[in-house]
């Protein structure tokens, strides 16, 4: 069986395709087993190299880090959608007056280093932030200055707002293509029943759109997980700044570098599945059986 795209392999095909997937195997495992040689021959896994992760205060240190980069992370994200929801109406827009302005602002964010954006912003607005900051800490609550740890916005807030200008940029382009993507017949049928722009861009467009842009938007947030990294150039105090005072300490590079590289493997993998999940919850709740069974129950309703 063929399509026009595709051919299926035949027993030739497939026997050509398992060698080269055995070859590749094999050639992994191999330079895997080169890098852990070496290592190993240059002491890495040496008892007195990884001790220091034995110790409560180290496990403390590593915790705290994890969480301000969770912290950044959840607070980039949220304000990244938000930022790149309003361009990408405002690139949508009629108006010109709107469009062009919106597109420009992307087009620059998009267009600009990350590390130089955080950079600027850091040394900009800095002084503002730590005087918000402080009077943030001495009107909320204890435990809510705790949670958005205002004591650290100096520095945390130029990290979060500089992810949230790019990433809301590239989000923006993102919610564009998602919403081209949906079936123009949707759109002018919701215009035939009168509907306006924005109530077919709400109605219509946006919760059909979702399900096409959940990978990408998904894609996305694992990328502000992993760009919170870049704190490190302003003194922000996630896990790669926390494994510098490691192994400032205890002169043990490889093994940090491992455990916090194993740490955000284990956190994107975490939300990798929460999607696997929200995907397969919303094909079950939208998909051809949840449609056939609304299209069932339409003469039933009818029939009343």
């Amino acid at each position: 069986m063929s399509s026009v795209l595709y051919d299926v392999p035949g027993p030739r095909g497939r026997r050509r395709t398992l060698i080269w997937s055995a070859v590749s195997t094999i050639v992994f495992a191999g330079l895997v087993a080169l890098v852990l040689w070496q290592l190993a021959s240059t002491g890495q896994f040496e008892a007195d190299k990884w001790e220091p992760f034995t110790r409560p205060g180290i496990q403390r240190g590593i915790l705290r880090a994890l969480a301000a980069t969770l912290r950044a992370a959840v607070l980039a994200i949220i304000l990244s959608l938000v930022w790149g929801a309003l361009l990408c109406v405002g690139r949508l827009s009629e108006r010109w007056w709107l469009r062009y302005p919106a597109g420009l602002v992307i087009e620059f964010f998009r267009a600009v280093p990350l590390v130089l954006l955080i950079l600027f912003v850091f040394f900009g607005f800095t002084n503002s932030f730590e005087n918000l900051g402080d009077r943030l800490e001495d009107t909320l609550p204890p435990s809510l200055a705790n949670l958005l740890a205002v004591d650290q916005l100096g520095t945390l807030a130029p990290l979060v707002v500089a992810l949230m200008l790019y990433n809301g940029a590239v989000l923006a382009e993102i919610f564009r293509a998602g919403i081209h993507a949906v079936p123009r017949g949707q759109s002018e049928a919701a215009y035939a029943l009168g509907l306006r722009k924005s109530q077919v861009l709400r109605l219509i467009l946006i919760p059909q759109a979702t399900r096409i842009m959940l990978p990408a938007i998904v894609s996305q947030s694992v990328v502000v997980l992993k760009d919170t990294a870049l704190g490190f150039v302003i003194a922000y105090l996630e896990l790669v700044r926390q494994g510098q005072l490691i192994y400032n300490q205890f002169r043990n590079i490889i093994p940090t570098a491992i455990v916090v590289a194993t740490i955000y493997v284990a956190v994107n993998m975490t939300v990798s599945l929460l999607a696997t999940w929200l995907e397969a919850r919303q094909s079950r709740r939208y998909g051809r059986q949840a449609v056939a069974a609304a299209e069932a129950a339409i003469p039933e309703a009818t029939a009343f």
